[in-house]
């Protein structure tokens, strides 16, 4: 084999050194990914934190709330993964 097969033959084997099993959660005999249960998490946090900042009067400063509260979904359900499903 020439330098260049094996140059060739590492660069397509190296990506694959990183692939492992999907992290999953059982639930009720059925295996759920892990980032499932985060994104529940996030929408569900982010609704609270929603209803809070109603009830408190600050929900006006969360404007444009089409864009604000898929980030701060996004910005939960990241933040929950970490605090609970990081090795």
């Amino acid at each position: 084999m020439s330098r260049k097969h094996n140059v060739l033959a590492l660069l397509l084997i190296v990506p694959l050194s990183g692939c492992s099993n999907a992290p999953s959660i059982p639930v009720l005999g059925a295996y759920f990914p892990d980032w499932l249960f985060c994104i529940l998490a996030g929408m569900l946090l982010a609704f609270l934190l929603q209803v809070l900042l109603a009830r408190l009067g600050y929900a006006a400063w969360l404007v444009p709330s089409v864009l604000t509260y898929p980030v701060l979904t996004a910005l939960l359900s990241m933040s929950t993964w970490l605090l609970f499903f990081q090795n």
